[in-house]
């Protein structure tokens, strides 16, 4: 079986996207007032994994930002369940910080498994369109708009899974709406934001890697992580 190349930029471009995601989920817990709405601190970082997926499926096409997402998930899981198993240990007589510790790391079972499955979809979503996009426009060419069209599709996902598994039930279906979206709009301001920084990215990534136009994947099924 032949060998599929890793480079050492894509293998760093891998490690940031677990890092934003991981300690977007850790700052979940902060909410930060925003003028008249409230967020919480996640929303700074979680939108770069975004940024980041788009600029692998722009540059290593969908198959290898497939593997990445996975790992982003594979790796977040690792860290909440390394988490879980800290607090179930049993502390020495002079900690006094498990209480503290469970209000940050001790994430509520239904919030947990709605992260999860919403941060799955919605980035899977999010590099479908963005390689759809990409192998149909002519040359590659509308980097700008594939960046802006795939997270509005991958946030919208991220949060309409997100917040009736979370919230349902707890919160009114207009509060839930209403998060929805402000969320998902929010999450691609930010990108719109930072658009001249993410295009930037991407030209130094093709020269880095010498690739502008990634192959079309063997396959968009959300499983097929060998085929790379």
């Amino acid at each position: 079986m032949k060998e599929a190349r890793i480079s050492i930029t894509f293998m760093l471009l891998a490690v940031t996207f677990c890092v934003c995601l991981i300690v977007s989920n850790l700052m979940e817990i902060k909410t930060v007032s925003l003028g008249p709405l409230t967020i919480t601190a996640g929303v700074v970082v979680f939108p770069v994994s975004y940024i980041l997926n788009d600029c692998i499926v722009e540059v290593y096409g969908f198959a290898k930002a497939r593997l990445v997402i996975w790992l982003g998930f594979g790796m977040n899981l690792l860290v909440s369940l390394l988490l879980q198993l800290g607090l179930w240990l049993p502390g020495a007589a002079s900690w006094e910080g498990q209480e503290a510790m469970e209000m940050i790391f001790g994430a509520v079972p239904r919030i947990f498994i709605a992260s999860f499955i919403a941060f799955l979809c919605g980035s899977m979503v999010n590099a479908y369109v963005m390689s759809r996009m990409r192998l149909s426009s002519a040359r590659g060419r509308g980097f700008s708009l594939r960046a802006i069209v795939s997270s509005l599709w991958g946030e919208g996902v991220d949060s309409v899974i997100f917040f009736p598994l979370a919230f349902g039930g707890i919160l009114s279906w207009a509060e839930i709406g209403s998060l929805i979206l402000t969320q998902t709009f929010l999450k691609t301001f930010y990108e719109l934001l930072i658009l001249p920084v993410t295009m930037r990215v991407v030209k130094r990534l093709r020269a880095i890697e010498g690739e502008d136009s990634p192959a079309e994947p063997k396959s968009y099924k959300w499983w097929r992580i060998n085929e790379i």
